[in-house]
């Protein structure tokens, strides 16, 4: 399965690895939850705000604070093809 992957981890480890996620979301001044979920790969959809805010900061592209990553198994992916079978056995 692709995915779209976060890499905004990676990219405060390069920038200064004692960066914390709430010291980063204060110098933003974006919400912290948003930027954890962000940070733990967590996030479903990535606010435009926010990558622009990352972007600056940063002095990157939104390319590289996230990116597309094949043949990756998640546990959605497992969940939904244990359904499609046990939708096929009844």
């Amino acid at each position: 399965m692709t995915v779209i992957r976060s890499k905004l981890k990676e990219v405060m480890e390069n920038h200064d690895p004692k960066l914390s996620i709430r010291k980063l979301a204060k110098d933003v001044n974006y919400h912290f939850d948003s930027i954890r979920r962000m940070y733990k790969d967590e996030m479903v959809q990535y606010p435009r705000d926010l990558l622009l805010k990352l972007c600056i900061y940063f002095d990157v592209q939104p390319g590289q604070l996230i990116g597309i990553e094949k043949g990756v198994e998640n546990d959605r992916g497992k969940d939904e093809s244990i359904a499609q079978q046990e939708d096929r056995n009844e």
